[in-house]
């Protein structure tokens, strides 16, 4: 057996231990590494570019790197996919990368894509129909942030807009443009510029979703669309006023051959039914300013001045010059003007809302005459118009007459009704009072009479009462002086000594012949041998 060699124990131990430190270290420093870079830090918004270092090359017709994302790339180049805002960790030797600001659209602008990779796009067509085509993009961006890899340039001066970029990494462009804003009372006009050709190509308006004006229009709002695919123009279809002098002088000559000159005010407004038929029909393309189309010259050089025209010598030529002078025929025919300038600019989608004829002006040399005469005329009229409006005020006077005449007879007729009505009510009130008194005093009378005989038989009930009694006492006394042998003196005195003996408790007298003792005198004698007296019993009979 070897011997143990402590110095050898304690080598070991000190080459583990260094061993261990340096295995630590190297993993702290390949953390540290890993970490600081193999790290991407993506800020709020912000997004960052990667293009792969390593792996199968692209062809010469091939842009970017065709791996639709990250997680599945094996070719070389810019990648499609972007990373979004938050912390990942790519290997560095395969990666490269960059971070920028994202696309931001402004509250006022949209944003139209432009695809700069892809195939190319076939014959005829400038607009990307699918991701693998280059080009247009139909969809565009409203306002917000986008995590997409392009620049932003402005439409006018072509101009990045941002921070511009080190490094030519992007695959998109995208152009800053003013939505189409319609205002009230305007409707949009709408072109499409990139759909297919229509099966009829000489008709102004196509059908839907192909090439060139469409029928429907677009009513107010804010509308986002592809100014490369859809144009949009803003046509006015509120009412507008338009003088027929600023067209130039409106003469024609009467029909005895005077020139009459006019002028007016016709109000009108493109019909919004039609404003598309309208506005294929009379617009030039000199008139559209930024998308808004100033077509109201186009209507009145080309559908009201000549319809104008066309009826004042018509319609003037049948008439002669004294008679423009004249109210009736004036008023005539501005009536029939109004008519027909209406029916006719409505077949062209225009509607007339008035027309109305200011002035009619014939010549010098025949309008005074002419117009002192019809100024007679008009004065005549006057006068045989105020005498008939006096006649008619005498018959409205005598007939305002009448009808208050007929208002009072109404009203006192009403009045005496009232007062008749009223004196009957009163007098109904009163019979059916008298009615209620006499039947009450009725029974009164009977309840009097009722009561009399119960008093009456009350009374001589009463009256027997008494005579029983009065009977009985007497019975009663009779019965009593009868004791005393028929001596009714005696009895007497025997009720007085009766009544007088409880009341006497002692006499005291000085003499024998006291007047107070005098008037037992003459009871002594006749009452000594008297019998007793009988007490009387009343009878209840």
């Amino acid at each position: 057996m070897k011997e143990y060699d402590p110095k050898a124990k304690n080598l070991l131990i000190k080459f583990g231990i260094t061993g261990l430190f340096l295995a630590g270290l190297f993993l702290v420093v390949s953390g540290y590494v890993v970490y600081s870079q193999f790290r991407i830090d993506v800020p709020a918004k912000h997004f960052a570019v990667l293009t792969r270092k390593t792996g199968i090359d692209l062809t010469n017709d091939q842009e970017i790197s065709p791996d639709p994302n990250l997680k599945e790339a094996i070719h070389k180049g810019l990648q499609r996919e972007v990373l979004p805002e938050g912390r990942y960790f790519y290997n560095c030797y395969n990666w490269d990368w960059e971070i920028y600001p994202m696309v931001e659209i402004p509250a006022d602008s949209m944003g139209v894509r432009i695809r700069m990779y892809g195939e190319d796009l076939p014959p005829g067509d400038f607009m990307s129909t699918s991701e693998k085509h280059k080009g247009i993009i139909e969809e565009v961006l409203k306002p917000g942030r986008y995590a997409i890899n392009a620049i932003v340039i402005d439409r006018e001066t072509k101009e990045t807009i941002g921070r511009p970029r080190s490094k030519s990494d992007y695959i998109e462009i995208i152009e800053l443009w003013k939505p189409k804003v319609i205002p009230a009372g305007y409707k949009g006009i709408v072109t499409n510029l990139a759909g297919p050709m229509p099966e009829e190509p000489n008709q102004l308006l196509v059908a839907a979703n192909h090439r060139g004006p469409q029928e429907a229009t677009l009513d107010e709002g804010t509308y986002y669309l592809n100014p490369y695919t859809i144009r949009i123009n803003a046509i006015d279809t509120r009412s507008l006023r338009f003088d027929l002098s600023e067209g130039g002088d409106m003469m024609f000559p009467s029909k005895d051959g005077f020139p009459i000159t006019l002028d007016g005010v016709i109000e009108f407004r493109v019909i919004p039914d039609t404003a598309a038929q309208t506005y294929v029909t009379y617009n030039d393309v000199s008139n559209d300013k930024v998308g808004s189309t100033a077509i109201a010259e186009e209507i009145i050089n080309k559908v009201i001045m000549p319809n104008a025209r066309a009826f004042c010598r018509l319609r003037g030529s049948n008439t002669s010059a004294r008679e423009f002078i004249g109210g009736e025929t004036r008023a005539a025919f501005q009536e029939e003007f109004q008519r027909k300038i209406t029916e006719t600019c409505k077949e062209q989608g225009i509607e007339i809302v008035q027309a109305l004829i200011t002035t009619i002006t014939p010549p010098e040399a025949i309008a005074g005459p002419l117009r002192d005469r019809e100024i007679a005329v008009q004065k005549k009229g006057q006068y045989k118009q105020e005498t008939l409006q006096k006649e008619q005020e005498a018959v409205l006077a005598t007939e305002t007459a009448l009808i208050e005449q007929k208002k009072d007879l109404v009203t006192a007729d009403r009045e005496i009704v009232k007062k008749i009505t009223l004196a009957k009510q009163e007098q109904g009130v009163a019979l059916e009072q008298a009615e209620r008194d006499k039947e009450v005093a009725q029974e009164e009378l009977e309840a009097a009479k009722d009561q009399a005989l119960a008093i009456l038989a009350k009374a001589r009930a009463e009256a027997a009462v008494i005579g029983f009694e009065n009977v009985a006492d007497a019975a009663g006394w009779k019965r009593s002086v009868d004791a005393f042998g028929g001596d009714g003196s005696g009895f007497g005195r025997y009720v007085l000594y009766q009544k007088l003996a409880p009341g006497f408790r002692k006499i005291m007298t000085n003499t024998a012949d006291s007047p107070l003792m005098r008037v037992f005198d003459n009871f002594v004698d006749e009452t000594r041998d008297a019998p007793r007296p009988v007490t009387p019993v009343l009878s209840d009979n």
